[in-house]
């Protein structure tokens, strides 16, 4: 049994939980069920990042405390990762006082690569950034993401400096040491780490005092980054506790447009730390609207919360591990939705296992085999690579394939003639392959696969209810 830490990226919670959020803890649970089905001891951290700017200024327009905003915003995540039975094990808030604590640890023993500077230059306030100048000619001057004008700011900051470890990380990622997938999204940050600056970890409290105090220094609170990507160390108790057990982790889920600050500042603190890089980072792609990137100015965000409820979590799971691709950019329909669960999980699986459990229900028959489940080799190679998507094709072309004999087998034809035994040896093989197919789904769609599990064990009892009704709201 090997020990596995998996971990997600924090949201910021100035907002609600979004599709992206979901595609993080999403990818981050399957994997973890699949490790704990090979026998691992898996941890699985998830979290809220609590600090910064936005998050004061957005409990002033609300006429609150901010410490009341977070807590009220933090309950919707947690609330969020509950509806999408996510099996974490660890859940830290850049508020707890162990982070913040731990947190200052870390700065100080970052302390000799770390310097005070002035800077002036363009920030984002929306990405809580400073942007290099080639970014902001590229950009016109507005930043991509918030449809916002750059900000020129001059501060004295605090430095990280990135500039000592660009050899290493190019080293790193070039060798495989720490993996990046997908394969294009490596080449972008090697791209990138050519040009990444010294990275500013502060800023006064004149302009920000919502944030964990720079250590011996109380004009200065630390900057997002430096006060976020500790959490993933700060969750397994460093550095006071020894975490050789955990770390490094397995694989860590970020969305594509954090890659860098993972890819790029994470590995130089982990270097000066001491400990060594992820082995994985494993980075999604975005979920459009109508082939568009989802804003609230457009009017085109999908509300998460209304998928789940519309048609239930395993039809969530279903459509946004299957028919969303692990990597690359996938749309979003409600046409697509409805399509695929109308034509896919509930007429090629709930279909499937309503016609398997009623033929042998009528016919007296009992599954008795005890079968020992394994995953086979293709199914682990797809798994291991986090295709997941692809996993899960490959597991559901087993239930496609089973839809098919059972037509050309044709059990009920075998009932009616009297045919007991071939009807049996007919059932039994149908069954067993169902339930083999069903245990490579578990990580994706783990209630339905349980449902399943537990209608086909000793006496075999139809659902009375479709798994998958088609009930749809208009």
């Amino acid at each position: 049994m090997n020990k596995v830490y998996l971990t997600t990226a924090i949201p910021y919670v100035n907002g609600e939980p979004h599709i992206g959020h979901a595609m993080d803890y999403l990818l981050a649970d399957v994997c973890a069920r699949y490790h704990r089905l090979l026998g691992d001891e898996v941890k699985l951290q998830a979290g809220t990042d609590e600090h910064g700017g936005k998050i004061w200024k957005k409990a002033e327009e609300l006429g609150i405390s901010v410490e009341q905003y977070v807590d009220d915003n933090v309950k919707k995540f947690r609330d969020f990762i509950a509806k999408l039975d996510i099996s974490y094990t660890d859940f830290v808030r850049t508020t707890d006082s162990n982070h913040e604590r731990r947190c200052q640890e870390i700065w100080r023993i970052l302390s000799d690569y770390i310097y005070k500077a002035e800077y002036e230059g363009w920030y984002c306030t929306g990405c809580e950034r400073f942007v290099t100048e080639k970014e902001y000619e590229e950009n016109h001057g507005v930043c991509p993401d918030h449809q916002k004008p750059y900000e020129k700011l001059q501060e004295e900051n605090y430095y990280f400096k990135i500039s000592d470890f660009k050899d290493r990380i190019r080293m790193a990622i070039e060798s495989g040491e720490m993996l990046i997938l997908p394969e294009f999204r490596k080449k972008e940050i090697l791209r990138l780490l050519e040009d990444t600056p010294d990275v500013s970890i502060s800023r006064p409290t004149s302009q920000l005092v919502w944030g964990v105090k720079v250590p011996d220094d109380d004009s200065q609170v630390m900057y997002v980054w430096i006060d976020a990507l500790s959490n993933y160390l700060t969750a397994l108790g460093y550095p006071e506790e020894d975490i050789t057990d955990w770390w490094p982790p397995v694989a860590q889920f970020v969305g594509k447009d954090i890659l860098r600050f993972h890819a790029i500042i994470w590995p130089a603190m982990l270097i000066v730390l001491g400990l060594p890089l992820p082995k994985t980072m494993v980075s999604h792609g975005m979920v459009l609207a109508d082939g568009q990137k989802m804003s609230k100015s457009i009017g085109n965000v999908v509300n998460p919360v209304d998928v789940l409820d519309r048609h239930g979590l395993d039809a969530f799971r279903y459509y946004f591990l299957r028919h969303v691709d692990t990597f690359a950019d996938s749309d979003f329909t409600w046409e697509k939705f409805e399509d695929a669960y109308n034509n896919e999980l509930a007429n090629d699986l709930g279909n499937l296992v309503q016609r398997l459990a009623t033929l042998a229900a009528k016919n007296n028959f009992k599954f008795e085999e005890k079968l020992d489940f394994e995953f086979d080799n293709e199914y682990n190679d797809l798994m291991t690579k986090y295709e997941f998507a692809k996993a899960f094709d490959y597991a559901w072309n087993k239930i496609q394939e089973l839809n098919r004999r059972i037509d050309e087998e044709k059990p009920w034809s075998l009932a009616k003639n009297g045919e007991t035994e071939k009807l049996n040896e007919c059932l039994s093989g149908l069954i067993r392959d169902l339930l083999r197919a069903n245990y490579a789904l578990s990580p994706f769609i783990p209630g339905a696969t349980e449902k399943i599990f537990e209608i086909f064990s000793g006496e075999i009892t139809p659902p009375e209810v479709p798994l998958f009704p088609k009930d749809f709201v208009a």
